[in-house]
């Protein structure tokens, strides 16, 4: 329940005090989305963590001018594959052989039919079913965040291509998905800060089949 207790107590702060994030939090944060579950165990997103002042201002102008964006402690930008490949199908089927010691013959029949499907898809089919596994981890760092006591801001407002050149994305093969600023709510100046949280009842948000 605490968690639960944690959940109610965020909300998308719209005004960061600029007060530092202990970094030992920011990386449990981090560590959440790296241990989120992705679609056959692909994980095909990555995380660029941002303290750099000047990064952050050039980010800030093609982020709708959002303050929390130079303000906030750290600036967490999910980036996801922009396409599914041979290589990096492999790589991580390897990985998991590497790891766990074996191969499995079910295990890799299951690789040879996602190299038969995958990268033959259309890129931008793929990259939207990676950006979709990069919202789960990106949903766990928000949990993450508040079970640390720590403030955050989910931003989708901003030019992505833009962002994308700033950090050099595209010739790591990524694309920017979402960010989320991590810091502390500055209670004078953010309007959201004492307003209820809505939501809808339970009974209108779960349909229960018996």
């Amino acid at each position: 329940m605490k968690l639960l207790e944690k959940l109610k107590w965020r909300y998308a702060t719209k005004a960061m005090n600029g007060k530092k994030v202990p970094q030992s939090k920011v990386d449990n944060i981090i560590e959440a989305a790296r241990l989120a579950p992705t679609s056959s165990g692909l994980q095909p997103f990555e995380i660029i963590e941002i303290t750099n002042s000047e990064i952050k201002k050039e980010i800030r102008k093609i982020g709708w001018d959002q303050s929390v964006i130079t303000d906030c402690s750290h600036l967490l930008v999910f980036a996801a594959w922009d396409n599914y490949t041979v290589e990096r199908i492999n790589y991580m089927f390897d990985l998991t052989n590497k790891i766990r010691g074996f191969e499995n013959k079910g295990w890799e029949d299951y690789r040879q039919k996602l190299l038969s499907i995958y990268p033959q898809r259309n890129p931008e089919v793929n990259f939207n079913h990676a950006a979709k596994q990069a919202y789960i981890g990106f949903g766990l760092s928000i949990a993450a965040a508040a079970f640390e006591g720590v403030d955050s801001t989910p931003m989708e407002g901003f030019e992505a291509d833009a962002l994308d050149n700033i950090l050099g994305l595209k010739k790591k093969g990524l694309r920017s998905c979402i960010m989320l600023a991590l810091g502390y709510r500055d209670t004078e100046k953010d309007w959201l800060v004492n307003l209820k949280k809505v939501r809808k009842s339970t009974k209108d948000f779960v349909t229960i089949i018996g």
